[in-house]
C-alpha cells in the first residue's frame, strides 16, 4: 500500500455507541414485555483515581441504557473475607443480574479469589474459569468484554479481509493473557481464523506478524508492533492503553498510546483502531451487552433479536 494511501480508522466510538443504542432497545423490551430492568452492580475497593473514573463511567452508561445501576465503595483497608462475604450477597440478590468488582484490588485480596467467588451466572466480566472454560469448549457462557470488543470491531472491518470474511483468515493474537489474549484467540478460532498466539518467547515475532491478515496486539508495550511488521493490507486491533510522556505538551504531560506504532502501521494496514477511540469504548458497551444477556439467561428468556449472536 502506497504512502498515499491510509488505512481506514475503525472507529470505537460509533460502535461501541450504536451497541449501546441496540441495548438500550432491548432492555425497553424487555421492561415492556416482561417487567425485566437488568441490573448491574460494581464494587470498587479503595481509592483509584483511574478506578473511579471509570466506575463512575459505568455508571452513567448502565442507566443511560435503562439498566439498574449499583454501586458499592468499600475503603482501601476491606479485608479479603469481608469483599467477598459482599459478593456472595450480589450472587444472592435477585435485582442483580452482573457483578463485577473492579480490579486492581489492594494488596491483601486475592484478585483471583474474589473471580471465583462471582458466580459464573452473573460473571459479567467474563473471568471466572467456568465463563473461560466454556469458551474455550464452543459452550453459552459469559465473554470478557474487551476481548468480545475486538470480534465485533474486527467484524465491522471484515470486508477488507481476504474473501471479505473473517472465516478462513490468518490471525495473529500478541499476548497470552487470561484478560485478552487467549479469550481473543478463542472468539477468533469459532469465526473460523486460522489463530496464532504470539508472545515474548515467540521466535522471530516480527515474521509471524506479516503473515496476519487480522493482527490483534495486547502487549502493553508502547509502539512494540512496528509498520513493517504488518502485512500490506491487514487489519490492525490494537488493545494497548499506554501512557507515556509528552514534551511536545509541555513539562510533565502525558499521551496515551497503543502497542502499535500507529502513524507507521496506518501507511500499510487496511484498517486499524486507534488508541484512544478503539478498543477502550467498546469494553463498557460489552460489559452492558453482558449484563443483558446474563438477565436473560436466569429468568429463561430468549435474547431480544436485535442482539443475538456474539453471545
Amino acid at each position: 500500500m502506497s504512502e498515499a494511501v491510509q488505512a481506514k480508522i475503525i472507529d470505537g466510538k460509533a460502535v461501541a455507541a450504536d451497541l449501546r443504542a441496540k441495548i438500550a432497545r432491548a432492555v425497553t423490551e424487555l421492561k415492556t414485555g416482561h417487567g425485566l430492568t437488568p441490573g448491574l452492580a460494581v464494587v470498587l475497593v479503595g481509592h483509584d483515581p483511574a478506578s473511579e473514573v471509570y466506575v463512575r463511567l459505568k455508571g452513567v452508561q448502565t442507566v443511560e441504557v435503562g439498566m439498574n445501576s449499583y454501586e458499592y465503595k468499600m475503603p482501601e483497608d476491606t479485608s479479603e473475607a469481608d469483599l467477598l462475604a459482599r459478593v456472595r450477597e450480589l450472587n444472592a440478590d435477585p435485582a442483580v443480574n452482573g457483578i463485577l468488582v473492579q480490579f486492581p484490588v489492594p494488596s491483601q485480596i486475592s484478585q483471583q479469589a474474589v473471580i471465583d467467588t462471582i458466580s459464573p451466572d452473573k460473571d459479567v466480566d467474563g473471568l471466572h474459569p467456568v465463563s473461560a472454560g466454556r469458551l474455550a469448549s464452543g459452550l453459552p457462557g459469559m465473554v470478557s468484554c474487551t476481548p468480545l470488543g475486538c470480534l465485533i470491531l474486527a467484524k465491522s472491518a471484515e470486508s477488507l479481509l481476504p474473501g471479505g470474511t473473517l472465516a478462513g483468515a490468518n490471525a495473529v493474537v500478541i499476548g497470552r493473557s487470561n484478560l485478552v489474549g487467549k479469550p481473543v484467540a478463542q472468539l477468533l478460532l469459532a469465526e473460523n481464523c486460522t489463530v496464532t498466539i504470539a508472545h515474548s518467547r515467540s521466535r522471530d515475532l516480527a515474521g509471524i506478524c506479516r503473515q496476519a491478515d487480522l493482527l490483534v496486539a495486547a502487549v502493553g508495550r508502547p509502539g512494540m508492533v512496528r509498520g513493517d511488521w504488518i502485512k500490506p493490507g491487514a487489519v490492525v486491533i490494537d488493545v494497548g492503553i499506554n501512557r507515556v510522556d509528552a514534551p511536545e505538551k509541555g513539562e510533565g504531560q502525558t499521551r496515551l498510546v497503543g502497542d502499535v506504532a500507529f502513524d507507521e502501521a496506518k501507511k500499510v494496514a487496511g484498517a486499524i483502531t486507534p488508541v484512544p477511540g478503539g478498543v477502550g469504548p467498546m469494553t463498557i458497551a460489552c460489559l452492558l451487552r453482558n449484563t443483558l444477556v446474563a438477565a436473560c439467561r436466569q429468568q429463561g428468556l430468549a435474547l431480544p433479536e436485535e442482539m443475538q449472536g456474539l453471545s
